[in-house]
C-alpha cells in the first residue's frame, strides 16, 4: 500500500528548500564534496508557520489537507504484513549537520507488500514528530527510502528515555564523534554500524500505516509512512548529546488526514474577526451612517473571505 503521488508532483516541480527530509533521493540528491544547509528552520520566521511564506514552492504547507505528522491511534491503520529489512553492518558512514537536522547517509534494502525500497539516509527529530495516542517521545528517527519508481517511503521509530540506563546501541555508535559535528554544515564518520536490533524491532513490532507528506518544505503529499508503535531505547546520555546539537526540529502535529489545513483555518478566521478591522483602519466611519457603516464592514469582509478561499485552491 505505498502511493507515487509524491513522485508525479516532484517531478514537476522544483524544490527550493535545501536539506528536507527526502534528502538524498533522486528528488533532491546529495551535493557532491560539501553538506549543505537547510534554507528553512524551526523558529520565529524561519519555522514552520511561515514556510509557506519562504517559497511560492512551499504552498502546501499551509493548504494541503493531508500534511504530516500527525497524532496516531486507533483509528490509522497498521500494516498488515511485515516488512523485511536487509542493511549490512558497516564500519562506519557519513555523519552530517544540515543545520535541521543530524543525517546519516547508508545504504539498505526494505521489502514491503513485494515492493523493494532503497534506503538513502536516516536522520533524526527532536522532540519526536508523531505523536502515539497524544503522547510525545524526546527522539524519532526517519529511515527515507525511494522505490525505483520514485515512490518515497519512511520507517518512523521513536525512541523513549530509560530509567535503568538501558538503550539502542546503534544511536551510540552513531553519535561516536558528534563532538566533530556541532557546527551546521560539517561531516565526519560515525563509529561501527550494526542494524540487526534495529531490523529485527522493524520487522516484529506493529506499524501504524498511512499516507502523508514531507515533514519539511515543500510539505507535498503522496509520502508513505510506517511508523512503529513500541518506542526503542534510549538512555539519557545519549540523548542530550544529540539534544544539544540537534536543538529543536519538530514540525507541529497536523489536523487529522483530510480535514482543512491547520493554518488556513487560522487564516481565514483572521480574515473573518480581524481583515475588516485592519481594512477600515483610518477611515471616517463616523461621517457615514451607522447602517451604511456595517455593511460596508461586511461586504469588505466577505471579499476578503472569498479572496482567501480563492487562493487557498489555487
Amino acid at each position: 500500500m505505498f502511493y507515487s503521488t509524491l513522485a508525479l508532483v516532484l517531478a514537476t516541480s522544483a524544490i527550493s528548500a535545501s536539506a528536507n527530509c527526502i534528502h538524498g533521493t533522486t528528488f533532491f540528491p546529495r551535493a557532491e564534496g560539501k553538506v549543505e544547509v537547510s534554507k528553512f528552520g524551526y523558529s520565529g520566521l524561519q519555522g514552520p508557520l511561515n514556510w509557506a511564506g519562504l517559497d511560492a514552492a512551499n504552498s502546501a504547507c499551509r493548504t494541503s489537507n493531508v500534511q504530516s505528522p500527525i497524532v496516531l491511534d486507533d483509528k490509522v491503520g497498521k500494516a498488515k504484513s511485515a516488512p523485511k529489512v536487509a542493511i549490512e553492518t558497516v564500519e562506519e558512514a557519513e555523519f552530517e549537520n544540515l543545520g535541521t537536522t543530524l543525517e546519516v547517509v547508508v545504504k539498505g534494502k526494505t521489502t514491503f507488500e513485494g515492493k523493494d525500497f532503497e534506503l538513502q539516509q536516516f536522520h533524526l527529530h527532536t522532540p519526536s514528530e508523531h505523536r502515539i495516542n497524544d503522547e510525545y517521545f524526546p527522539l524519532e528517527m526517519h529511515m527515507v527510502h525511494q522505490a525505483a519508481d520514485g515512490s518515497i517511503a519512511v520507517i518512523a521509530i521513536p525512541f523513549q528515555l530509560t530509567e535503568d540506563g538501558n538503550t539502542t546501541e546503534l544511536l551510540t555508535s552513531v553519535t561516536e564523534n558528534l563532538d566533530k559535528v556541532k557546527v551546521p554544515g560539517t561531516a565526519t564518520q560515525t563509529g561501527k554500524l550494526d542494524f540487526k536490533e534495529l531490523a529485527e524491532a522493524i520487522q516484529t513490532n506493529p506499524l501504524f500505516l498511512y499516507s502523508g507528506s514531507l515533514t519539511t518544505p515543500p510539505c507535498k503529499e503522496g509520502l508513505t509512512f510506517l511508523v512503529m508503535e513500541k518506542p526503542l531505547a534510549l538512555n539519557v546520555k545519549t540523548y542530550n548529546a544529540l539534544k544539544s546539537v540537534i536543538k529543536f526540529n519538530a514540525r507541529y502535529s497536523q489536523n487529522t488526514l483530510g480535514q482543512t489545513n491547520l493554518l488556513s483555518v487560522a487564516t481565514e478566521l483572521a480574515v473573518q474577526n480581524d481583515g475588516c478591522k485592519q481594512t477600515m483602519k483610518g477611515t471616517k466611519i463616523e461621517k457615514i451612517t451607522k447602517e451604511k457603516a456595517k455593511n460596508q464592514c461586511n461586504h469588505m469582509c466577505m471579499q476578503q473571505k472569498r479572496n482567501s478561499l480563492y487562493n487557498h485552491f489555487e
